[in-house]
């Protein structure tokens, strides 16, 4: 992500963080008059936003620090580590929301219903504002889009809690207010899941979801000059950046054709792969080493000299 990418994200970023705290003390105070759990499970669900876009907005500055002998891949994980916190949030916010309306069902309350739509129309303004926003970049970053789940997430809260306060204004059902919520709380947590899934994927270094692991090292040992491959890792450091690191064995031949080598696989991996940064170690016939994936060992076979 460019420096003036970044930047412009986290304006948007900031505009959305100042109004989801306007609707955040409005759905709050509109919820405890209207005696509204749907209303408050949306307002709880807009604190939760508040969080995400803050800590979206921190992982976005992270990431466009450059990297250190000490960080040498830079801090590109910081948004992978913001998204999964989003995801857990998210999970228990819906779990406080269910156990909620699940002691609403049993015992209905009276809901002020044109409060609870009123103050829930306004909410879906707001967010569907905010999905706007950030809707260009969330392909890119994990952390835009859990950040983008929140805010769409609380766009559906915010219709369901609209429809519920007219049914309940016009038909006195007042057990549609509990119902709402559970709805609501098991569409955000279904998404949430997703997003957990895909960013403990890329924490464990997982080979990246539209990779065929066996179509690509057909590829690479398909490449003129390419004799086999082994040590073969894939990995992503974010959805949208990948890195490759293995082992190729080429003829025995000048250093000037098996550049010509390299150059044809670091081209294909970028444009067929999506793969941009790759290491490569070109070996001659008779290496040991033949498997496709490494086994590391659990621990080291022996401690670096000059340590205890």
């Amino acid at each position: 992500m460019g420096q003036h990418q970044g930047l412009a994200i986290e304006r948007r970023l900031l505009l959305a963080i100042a109004l989801s705290g306007l609707i955040l003390v409005g759905e709050l105070v509109a919820g405890f008059v209207a005696n509204s759990l749907a209303l408050l499970s949306d307002a709880g669900h807009v604190f939760t936003d508040l969080v995400a876009l803050s800590l979206c907005w921190f992982g976005i500055r992270q990431a466009t620090r450059p990297a250190t002998p000490r960080m040498t891949f830079g801090y590109h994980r910081v948004g992978i580590l913001v998204a999964l916190f989003n995801a857990a949030l998210i999970l228990l916010i819906a779990v406080v929301i269910l156990y909620e309306a699940y002691q609403r069902l049993r015992q209905p309350e009276a809901v002020e219903g044109v409060l609870m739509f009123s103050m829930a129309a306004l909410g879906l303004a707001a967010n569907l504002v905010v999905v706007l926003w950030l809707r260009g970049q969330a392909q890119r970053s994990l952390n835009v889009r859990s950040a983008l789940l929140h805010a769409g997430g609380d766009a559906l809260a915010s219709g369901g809690v609209i429809v519920g306060g007219l049914l309940i204004f016009f038909t006195n059902w007042f057990w549609l207010d509990p119902l709402v919520s559970v709805i609501i709380a098991l569409i955000i947590a279904a998404a949430a899941w997703g997003i957990a899934r895909e960013a403990v994927n890329i924490m464990v270094e997982a080979s990246p979801r539209h990779l065929n692991m066996d179509e690509l090292v057909q590829t690479i040992t398909s490449l003129p000059g390419v004799n086999n491959v082994h040590d073969l890792h894939v990995w992503s450091l974010t959805p949208q950046l990948h890195a490759l690191s293995c082992h190729i064995q080429v003829n025995d031949s000048l250093l000037s054709q098996s550049a010509s080598v390299l150059e044809q696989l670091t081209s294909m991996l970028r444009e067929h792969y999506r793969i941009c940064h790759t290491t490569v170690q070109l070996e001659c016939p008779g290496c040991e080493s033949q498997d496709l994936y490494c086994q590391l060992p659990p621990e080291p076979s022996q401690k670096p000299e000059g340590t205890r």
